[in-house]
């Protein structure tokens, strides 16, 4: 190994001028520069928060991405969008809305790659298991899954398909996946900036703690979207739900484990999600 490392060095030693000229004068290929400002904080969050594959450089510094905490209701906005496409499609095919609810459930698990439910999944097994706090964060690193999270992971798939389908007997679909898809990822900043991180390492402590001008810029968002597509009523009594599941789950967070980890955003995305779902269906049903 020592004779070719030798030998390299010295072919590279024998360049003559010419051909040391000619590899200078030979153009170097910059490095493409990040995306800066609103636009860079969107390719950042979707990134961050889906396995949509995004082709722009991107700043992942830590003070980057808790800038992007503002658009993450845009992200949400995004993937229900792409999830109504298949479940119409479906729903006029089949005329069965909960095969359309399952179909939307299952686009927007591709999207994400499953990561929220991975993370009510661990944050399940992590709390139902450990007995001491660094127990119950070992048991979150933990590839594999347990009895608590696969219970966490089917009540919360069959809660999501079931207000899906509630809404759906009401032509309302369309209008909750975008109500849950927005508020769920309106109230993940929430947890990151009102609680402290967990671990000295890992992707919350990684992210910073976002400035709350950007955490209330990403609810009002929500709240304007949720505003158009359901009317003022259905948005606030969604904001309640959304902020009482946030709470709960950084509540337990924080009695559990002394604060958030990615898992318990992921837990705060699913949970405050269901919350607001239930809500839209309560509005539906009074009105």
């Amino acid at each position: 190994m020592n004779n070719d490392h030798n030998q390299t060095g010295m072919n590279s030693q024998s360049l003559d001028d010419d051909q040391v000229d000619a590899k200078q004068r030979e153009p170097q290929t910059e490095p493409e520069a990040p995306a800066t400002g609103m636009l860079g904080d969107f390719w950042r969050a979707l990134a961050l928060l889906s396995r949509v594959p995004v082709f722009i450089s991107c700043d992942f510094s830590p003070q980057a991405m808790a800038r992007s905490v503002w658009c993450w209701p845009l992200v949400g906005l995004f993937m229900a969008g792409i999830a109504i496409i298949p479940a119409y499609v479906i729903e006029i095919l089949t005329g069965n809305v909960m095969v359309a609810a399952i179909v939307a459930t299952f686009t927007l698990i591709l999207l994400t790659g499953a990561m929220h439910e991975d993370g009510i999944a661990d944050c399940a097994d992590g709390f139902g298991g450990g007995f001491d706090r660094q127990r119950k964060l070992d048991i979150m690193r933990d590839s594999r899954i347990g009895t608590y999270g696969v219970v966490a992971l089917v009540l919360c798939l069959a809660m999501r398909i079931a207000v899906l389908g509630a809404a759906g007997e009401s032509g309302s679909m369309a209008a909750i996946l975008i109500v849950m898809a927005t508020l769920s990822r309106a109230a993940m900043p929430i947890v990151t900036y009102v609680f402290d991180p967990a671990r000295e390492d890992g992707l919350s402590k990684g992210a910073d703690r976002p400035d709350i001008r950007m955490v209330s810029a990403g609810i009002a968002i929500a709240l304007v979207l949720v505003v158009i597509v359901a009317g003022a009523l259905t948005t606030f009594m969604c904001l309640i739900a959304m902020v009482v599941g946030a709470s709960v789950v950084g509540w337990i967070a924080r009695h559990q484990i002394g604060g958030h980890t990615g898992d318990v955003l992921g837990m705060t995305q699913i949970v405050s999600e269901l919350c607001v779902g239930i809500a839209f269906i309560a509005i539906l049903q009074i009105s």
